[in-house]
């Protein structure tokens, strides 16, 4: 599995965290233009981006290349990430995730997860 890493804020971090979780997964850290041009050429498999609102900054780049129907908001400030809506979302197809950065603990491991359990 590879993950290209855009949005905003917390780039590293998010980095370090997804190698915490699992070292096994392939990283890469863009610009956001990059990132999402990283998806739609097909050259990662899945985007991680964080910014101050959880959708503007961290994915605005992704829904202008791969389509909002492939994206999911994960956190915005005052809404926490939820497993169950973030399992839900890889069901139906989503490859793109933002949430805040100050967020990034508890919703790096979530996606994870539920990208491995989509199988």
């Amino acid at each position: 599995m590879k993950i290209v890493i855009g949005g905003q804020v917390e780039k590293k971090a998010i980095e370090a965290l997804i190698k915490d979780v699992d070292p096994a997964v392939e990283t890469v850290v863009k610009s956001d233009l990059d990132a999402a041009m990283a998806m739609k050429t097909g050259q990662a498999d899945y985007y991680l981006g964080a910014c101050h609102t959880g959708g503007g900054g961290a994915l605005a780049m992704a829904i202008a290349m791969i389509g909002k129907d492939k994206c999911e908001t994960v956190s915005m400030p005052g809404k926490k990430p939820d497993a169950s809506r973030v399992a839900e979302a890889v069901k139906e197809g989503k490859i793109a995730f933002g949430f805040t950065g100050d967020h990034m603990e508890a919703a790096v491991p979530m996606i994870l997860q539920a990208l491995k359990n989509k199988g």
